[in-house]
C-alpha cells in the first residue's frame, strides 16, 4: 500500500512539473517569444543600425529564436502522454482508484472533487492526443486546414481548461489543508500526514 502511495506521489509531482512546463512554454510563446512582436522589434533594432529587412525575414528570425523553446513543449507533450498512461495504470491500484470508489457515502464536496478530476484528466487526455496528432499530422495524412482546426481547439482548451484548473487545484488543496483535511499537502510531499 505504501509503495502504491509513493508511486502516486511520484506521478503527481512529475505530472505537476510537466503541466507547469507546458504552461510556461505556451505563455512564453504568447508573450515574450511572440513572433509578431519580436519580428517588429527585430526590424526596428536592425533599422537603427541601418540594416533593412522585410517583415517575412524578420518573422523567420523571430520564429527561429523561439524554436528551441517549442521543442521543449513537444518533449513535455510526450511526457504528458506517458504520464497519462501511467495514471490510467495507477487507477487500477487501490490508492489510485480510492477517489472514485464508494460514491454513495461521499459528501457533495468529495463528489464535486471527483468530477473535477475526471474533467481535468479528460481535458489533459485530449491535449496529449491532439498534440500528438498535430505533431504527426503529415504521417497521419491530415491537411493543414484540419491540423489548424485541431490547434485552435487545443489552444482553447488550454486557455479555458488547464489555465483555470491549475490555480483552482492549488487553492483547493490549500483550503482542504486548512479546513477539512489537515495533512493533505504534507502527505503529497513526503507521504506522512501532519501529526
Amino acid at each position: 500500500m505504501e509503495n502504491r502511495r509513493f508511486d502516486f506521489r511520484i506521478w503527481h509531482w512529475a505530472h505537476a512539473f510537466v503541466v507547469l512546463g507546458l504552461m510556461a512554454t505556451v505563455l512564453l510563446r504568447k508573450t515574450f517569444l511572440s513572433w509578431r512582436s519580436n519580428s517588429e522589434l527585430i526590424m526596428q533594432k536592425l533599422a537603427e543600425i541601418n540594416i533593412e529587412i522585410g517583415a517575412e525575414q524578420a518573422k523567420v528570425i523571430a520564429k527561429a529564436i523561439r524554436a528551441p523553446m517549442w521543442e521543449w513543449h513537444i518533449l513535455l507533450g510526450y511526457a504528458l502522454a506517458a504520464l497519462l498512461i501511467w495514471r490510467i495504470t495507477l487507477f487500477f491500484t487501490q490508492s489510485g482508484s480510492r477517489t472514485y470508489r464508494d460514491n454513495k457515502n461521499k459528501s457533495m464536496h468529495k463528489k464535486a472533487v471527483m468530477i473535477g478530476y475526471i474533467g481535468i484528466y479528460s481535458l489533459l487526455l485530449f491535449m496529449a492526443t491532439s498534440g500528438l496528432v498535430m505533431n504527426f499530422h503529415a504521417a497521419l495524412g491530415l491537411s493543414k486546414g484540419i491540423t489548424h482546426d485541431i490547434k485552435e481547439v487545443h489552444e482553447f482548451i488550454f486557455f479555458y481548461g488547464v489555465l483555470i484548473f491549475v490555480p483552482l487545484h492549488i487553492a483547493g488543496a490549500v483550503a482542504a489543508e486548512l479546513k477539512g483535511e489537515p495533512g493533505l499537502i504534507s502527505n503529497m510531499i513526503h507521504g506522512k500526514a501532519k501529526l
